[in-house]
């Protein structure tokens, strides 16, 4: 159409040549155009297709360019979030492995293991330098111990260990300059035989002298039973003890337990103060304690409500574990089908397969437009064993005509060791490539049904 434009364009020039005028006016003056300048029109429309296209292909070239850049930057703070997910964990194995070591009174692994957790910053930090600090005044090493609880002092001076500290550098002064060997433990267990025995005792007298004990330095595990006495109470003055120091009023280790003996004991009263404490903190690594307690208490409303409310997404899909935890079956059903996103959706078919729900899975194989998500529901079903699911994976092979989709039901029916099942489809398929599959995946199992059918292919 610009080329027929030009064309008529420059006919009517030719025609009317260079003195070319406004009639419509009747007064305007003649004006005379160079060949040059009656040629120009015709470039410029001829020139203009070329420059949008151009500008068309830098736009595209630069939106290319900054998806690029965009999938660079989410795959570097993927990276980084994992890296700092297998530091976490690295952290709590070490954190962990201290505490075993200070409750079997191995102080030096006590010492080097919280070491490790201190020097590398993160968020035990605070609670190493303390336990280290303790396991050095067990070995009689006063003046270090008193360095480590100047270092978590100066380091962490917002940290809920510094009144635990406090007692512990009381403990360490006033033993100062005397001897003390660190087998003689007599005192700790005195004080858990006494624990014990104030089950029976007058709760008005027994709390204030449990609560003192654990404002002290005592090791966790006498604080942890003192904890659990308290829980076990039914004293209002008990549980508002027990309720303080799991809303935070003590050092994180003992907020931990006093969580799960509220989640364990406490009853529905308690239960609902962990809901109160869940809504009104931020601390992730405490909500996600809750969600562990939850499960512990039976509550799957309170879990499906994190599931399907909370922002954080790691929040959501350990609330969606914790219910998989529980076969919480209808509760993950209706998260599946309220949710569209495959990420979320992946997370629920797992907690699915930890809660064993079969049929869900196989109906998720069968109609789950999302490749992937299907995939994981297949690979699921595999891994639930032949007896459960060997029939459901064997009826959608026939009735798949996917050839991936195909290949994941061989791979789940050989992940479940099922060689009646496969040496049964392998007799069927007629299609080559999906019968080598069938075949190699044969070779390597251990079944009476895959050597006779082994035996069959060589005759």
């Amino acid at each position: 159409m610009v080329r027929n434009l030009s064309l008529t364009l420059a006919t009517w020039l030719v025609i009317s040549g260079p003195g070319v005028s406004s009639v419509a006016r009747g007064t305007s003056p003649v004006v005379s155009w160079s060949a040059e300048e009656a040629a120009a029109p015709v470039a410029a429309i001829e020139e203009a297709p070329k420059e949008t296209q151009n500008r068309e292909e830098e736009l595209a070239a630069r939106a290319q360019e900054l998806a690029e850049q965009a999938q660079e930057k989410e795959d570097r703070e993927q990276e980084l979030r994992i890296r700092d997910q297998e530091k976490k964990e690295r952290q709590q194995e070490l954190y962990d492995d201290g505490s075993q070591a200070l409750d079997e009174h191995r102080w030096e692994k006590a010492i080097d293991r919280f070491s490790q957790v201190a020097r590398d910053r993160g968020p035990r930090a605070d609670g190493a330098l303390y336990w280290k600090a303790y396991a050095e005044n067990k070995l009689g090493q006063r003046d270090t111990a008193l360095a480590t609880i100047a270092d978590l002092r100066k380091s962490y001076p917002q940290s809920r260990w510094l009144n635990d500290a406090k007692a512990l550098e009381l403990e360490v002064r006033q033993a100062s300059g005397q001897r003390v060997s660190p087998d003689a433990e007599s005192n700790d267990d005195l004080k858990l035989i006494a624990i014990n025995s104030l089950m029976g005792s007058d709760p008005q007298k027994a709390v204030p002298l449990l609560q003192k004990l654990l404002e002290g330095s005592q090791p966790i595990r006498v604080k942890e039973r003192a904890l659990f006495v308290l829980s076990q109470s039914e004293s209002p003055d008990a549980r508002q003890a027990v309720a303080q120091i799991a809303r935070g009023q003590s050092n994180p280790d003992l907020q931990r337990k006093a969580l799960q003996d509220l989640a364990l004991f406490g009853g529905k009263e308690s239960r609902q103060t962990l809901a109160d404490i869940y809504g009104s903190i931020t601390d992730p690594d405490v909500k996600r304690t809750i969600l562990h307690c939850f499960m512990l208490g039976g509550e799957r409303e309170r879990l499906l409500a994190a599931a399907k409310g909370e922002k954080s997404a790691d929040l959501r899909a350990e609330a969606v574990g914790q219910l998989g935890i529980m076969g919480a079956r209808a509760e993950l059903w209706q998260l599946y089908q309220a949710d569209s996103s495959a990420e979320v959706r992946m997370r629920i078919v797992n907690a699915m397969f930890i809660g064993g729900d079969a049929e869900h899975l196989g109906e998720l194989a069968r109609a789950e437009k999302d490749a992937e998500v299907r995939g994981a529901a297949i690979h699921s079903l595999g891994l639930l064993g032949a007896d459960r699911t060997g029939s459901t994976l064997v009826s959608l092979y026939g009735s798949e005509k996917d050839t991936a989709v195909r290949r994941a039901i061989i791979e789940g029916l050989f992940l479940q060791n099922n060689g009646q099942a496969l040496v049964e489809l392998a007799r069927k398929e007629k299609d080559t490539q999906l019968k080598r599959q069938m075949i190699e995946k044969l070779s390597l199992m251990h079944s009476k049904e895959a050597t006779d059918y082994m035996m069959e292919l060589l005759k």
